[in-house]
């Protein structure tokens, strides 16, 4: 057997190896938690250790920038929460600029385009990129153009690579939310992105006990201008919250195999059942084959019947609990038309797909026959 020559390690090893610490004086194999808001300076402007001040940097969230950056062979700034990150890079643009989005996403981002930075002179505008017919020119003024892949909560795939030869032809950038399939599925940089943004509250730290977000790059000049705003903005982490994430990341690759392989199961069993109108998955996509390595622990049904027969089968879960949010190692159930996704008049979320019967599903980590039988039960 022939040896793997690389000098890049594989992602399975960058996972759990990136960001620990060399020069530990205690030899610590994970970084500590350096809960200081400020550090001491040898002479006026000119810090010990690298930093003044815990919102300009910190030890410990330096390491899981240092990790974040390595998975995407690029450079990570690391913030408070995923919409504390997207108002972090939409402060890139200026009044005047435009942003084409993916329709399909979650409601919290077009809630920020809508209501925060459209009344501040951003134009928005709106495309299903799953379709041919978003594929025609961007407008002149297009600065940014923003999609997830998969979308959230329908679980569209968008080809990245065709989304950013779209973008880089009228000059603007490339930003993927990537936190649905996470850089252990799915390497947006490598597909032409300019960013890869994340909620890491989700798989990226994976046990649903912190709030956080990212940005990855590879572009210096653009790194040091998002460095800047981390700052000057100031949505920043909490050591802590910058510990748990990357305690997390450690099991990232090994999780999302789980997740993957226990919605696979799922759909398996859902996808004929008499009382499911229809299955979202990404397993049938030949984008996905070509740019995801796994299919995810995602999935969304459609369910025959209307709004009281969503709440009974709700009601008769034992294992997948009602929740918010997604991607711990627990199954959670969403009903993103009276949850996540609330916040759009009703007409327009059930033309896009998101009506009364519409449930998303996070497939945890737990025994999938448990989990399969779970549903049945509650469907019968």
């Amino acid at each position: 057997m022939t040896s793997k020559k690389h000098s890049i390690p594989s992602f399975a090893t960058r996972a759990v190896q990136a960001g620990i610490p060399k020069t530990d004086p205690y030899g610590a194999v994970h970084p500590p938690i350096y809960y200081a808001s400020t550090f001491r300076q040898i002479r006026p402007g000119e810090p010990l250790g690298g930093t003044e001040y815990s919102r300009t940097g910190n030890p410990t969230r330096w390491a899981l920038e240092e990790a974040l950056g390595a998975l995407e062979e690029g450079k990570a700034l690391t913030f408070a929460s995923g919409l504390a990150a997207m108002d972090t890079l939409l402060h890139l643009l200026k009044k005047g600029d435009r942003v084409v989005c993916e329709e399909d996403v979650y409601a919290g981002t077009r809630r920020m385009l809508d209501q925060v930075f459209a009344p501040l002179g951003i134009r928005v505008e709106y495309r299903d990129f799953s379709s041919e017919d978003a594929f025609s020119p961007l407008p002149p003024d297009t600065r940014l153009v923003w999609v997830e892949t998969p979308t959230n909560p329908l679980l569209k795939v968008i080809d990245i690579a065709r989304v950013a030869e779209l973008a880089h032809r009228s000059g603007a950038w490339l930003a993927v939310d990537n936190t649905f399939a996470t850089p252990a599925l799915q390497q947006p940089l490598d597909e032409g992105a300019d960013f890869s943004v994340y909620s890491t509250t989700k798989y990226l730290s994976g046990h649903s006990d912190v709030v956080g977000g990212a940005i990855v790059t590879r572009d210096a000049t653009l790194y040091e201008r998002l460095k800047y705003l981390q700052n000057a903005v100031g949505a920043v982490p909490s050591p802590m919250d910058a510990f748990l994430i990357l305690r997390g990341l450690r099991t990232l690759h090994l999780r999302m195999k789980a997740h993957s392989e226990n919605a696979r199961k799922v759909v398996e069993a859902l996808r004929d059942h008499p009382r499911i109108r229809r299955v979202y998955y990404t397993d049938t996509s030949p984008v996905a084959q070509r740019q995801m390595r796994d299919t995810g622990g995602m999935v969304s049904v459609d369910l025959q019947g209307d709004f009281e027969t969503v709440v009974t089968f709700l009601q008769r879960l034992k294992i997948f609990q009602l929740a918010e949010s997604f991607g711990g190692v627990e199954s959670l159930i969403n009903h993103p038309a009276r949850m996540t996704h609330a916040y759009r008049p009703r007409e327009d979320r059930e033309n896009r797909g998101v009506t009364e019967t519409l449930l998303r599903l996070s497939v945890g980590i737990e025994d999938p026959e448990d989990l399969v039988q779970d549903l049945l039960e509650a469907l019968a």
